[in-house]
């Protein structure tokens, strides 16, 4: 396939989580917490304290790490930082939006849906795009 970047394969990887408590509790007891030698974790609890700052830099700090292969973000958590989600066009690691307790899953907000949608529209068919 000429064109695309080759997907690095590794032994293990890592999933990133930034959601809220319960949501990243649920995942931390299915197995997914990770903390490194240097203290890093692979997930950001995000409550009423969390800065946006804080919920961006947690955001570019996990799709620049090699160990991780995917970030879970709460949607609400993602509409925080929509410019950033929206923009982000790697494949590896790969975002994934879910929905929280206190926020049900909105698919109008969800990039991963509108880019699928937008493969698939008319539009882009007609136009030659693929």
């Amino acid at each position: 396939m000429a064109g695309r970047a080759p997907i690095a394969a590794k032994s293990s990887a890592l999933i990133a989580m930034i959601a809220d408590e319960d949501t990243v509790t649920g995942f931390l007891l299915a197995g997914v917490g990770n903390v490194d030698l240097r203290r890093k974790t692979n997930y950001l609890i995000v409550d009423s304290k969390t800065t946006v700052k804080a919920i961006e830099d947690a955001f570019k700090e996990f799709t620049t790490r090699e160990d991780i292969a995917i970030v879970l973000i709460s949607q609400y958590v993602a509409n925080m930082i929509r410019l950033h989600v929206d923009t982000y066009n790697k494949p590896v690691p790969a975002i994934l939006e879910i929905p929280s307790k206190d926020h049900p899953y909105d698919p109008a907000h969800d990039s991963v849906l509108s880019r699928v949608k937008y493969l698939f529209s008319t539009e882009s068919v007609a136009s030659g795009r693929r």
